[in-house]
């Protein structure tokens, strides 16, 4: 079993998501107590697809997180750099044009997309504002990024047992539903380690993204970034 380090080389990141591929979308409901639905549906409420649009999903795994906008007529791309995760999601969605790709090195012509879209992946990629400015490049002039990413919970009380619960909690329910529950422990790392909600509208904004902002869900442990490519 692969377990990355918080380095985040690249080889190492993929291999550890082709380990738990088949469990994924199980194991994260599991240990969000349910909350990854509700956060889903917050993306797709934010991305707001409409009928012809193109939409990039980064880090789309499965492409469990690319369905709602599927339904809204729009043209989704799930891209994830993870063979493991993406033959999942063809066996499932073998309707949907999934596509492997690096974050830091998208294949997708510059302007392409109205929307570019992550979930819970930007954390796993090694350089984090060369991902924002491929994510730029893609996007159409008068498009929108969204990211959806864990955060830091706002009320300090709740962020400390938020934090022993990373720790602590986490991996033994991972090691109880998981194919690799090392992989938890690194992803309940990386949580720890990453920036704060106004460090990261900070690194959107010097990727050249315009009238960013930010939402928390469910207290702070997730946050909505959202900025746009000037026209």
């Amino acid at each position: 079993m692969t377990r990355a380090s918080l380095d985040k080389q690249p080889h190492e990141v993929a291999s550890m998501f082709d380990d738990v591929a088949d469990r994924y979308d199980l194991t994260n409901d599991v240990l969000s107590l349910g909350q990854a639905r509700l956060w889903r549906r917050e993306v797709a409420r934010a991305v707001d697809a409409r009928p012809a649009q193109k939409v990039l999903d980064l880090a789309a795994g499965t492409a469990t997180s690319s369905l709602p906008f599927a339904r809204t007529g729009a043209y989704v791309v799930p891209c994830d750099f993870s063979q493991g995760m993406l033959q999942v999601g063809k066996r499932r969605h073998p309707w949907l044009p999934l596509t492997a790709g690096d974050a830091t090195k998208l294949p997708f012509k510059d302007d392409t997309f109205d929307t570019v879209t992550i979930s819970f992946g930007l954390r796993n990629v090694q350089a984090t504002e060369s991902a924002l400015r491929e994510l730029y490049r893609v996007t159409r002039p008068g498009g929108k990024v969204v990211i959806c990413e864990f955060s830091q919970p706002t009320w300090a009380p709740f962020r400390t047992v938020y934090t022993e619960y990373l720790m602590r909690a986490l991996p033994p329910v991972a090691r109880a539903v998981s194919s690799n529950p090392e992989a938890y422990v690194y992803l309940a790392e990386s949580i720890r380690a990453w920036p704060d909600q106004p460090a990261l509208a900070a690194l959107l904004q010097k990727a050249g993204w315009s009238k960013v902002a930010w939402r928390n869900l469910s207290g702070g442990i997730v946050a909505l970034h959202r900025g746009f490519k000037p026209s």
